[in-house]
């Protein structure tokens, strides 16, 4: 279960950094279908299936390190 959540942290991050990256050079990334959203004001560019991967990827690094 905490590998679970420390992997949601980490794939939001790995998520917004690599969504941030990509959609400031004006792609879409492909198959990440990277999407530019705006909340009261603010803009950020995000991707679920880099959400997806990231805390996919992080949860079985972490399952393997317990």
């Amino acid at each position: 279960m905490f590998a679970f959540l420390k992997a949601i942290v980490v794939g939001a991050v790995f998520g917004f950094v690599l969504s941030s990256l990509i959609g400031r050079a004006g792609s879409t990334g492909g198959i990440a279908n990277i999407h530019h959203y705006v909340i009261q004001g603010v803009g950020f560019h995000w991707s679920w299936v880099l959400f997806l991967v990231g805390a996919g990827l992080a949860f079985v690094i972490f399952l393997m390190l317990e």
